[in-house]
């Protein structure tokens, strides 16, 4: 087995992420927050952008290689992680 592609090592970083941000609270209501807002937005950025990078660089693969089952998974798995990651940006963001 040779070297993973990065979309796939987007996608675990990003699932591992998501975890970590709902266990401290962060789909909860305000008060029951484990961790400091703005420690979870910044957190939820860098998940942000992790998978969304997955995503492109995934496609941009996509484009050049030809459809590959596998990664085709990962980068629909990293789009899909990318939009979560910005609801719940938006969702946390103090109004």
């Amino acid at each position: 087995m040779g070297n993973l592609p990065f979309p796939w090592l987007a996608l675990g970083l990003g699932l591992l992420v998501a975890f970590g941000l709902t266990g401290s609270g962060a789909l909860g209501p305000a008060e029951a927050y484990r961790l400091p807002v703005l420690t979870m937005l910044i957190v939820n950025e860098f998940g942000f952008f992790v998978t969304a990078i997955g995503a492109g660089i995934g496609v941009n693969t996509l484009l050049a290689k030809g459809m590959q089952g596998g990664l085709l998974l990962s980068v629909v798995g990293c789009a899909l992680l990318a939009s979560g990651f910005l609801y719940l940006g938006i969702r946390l963001w103090p109004v």
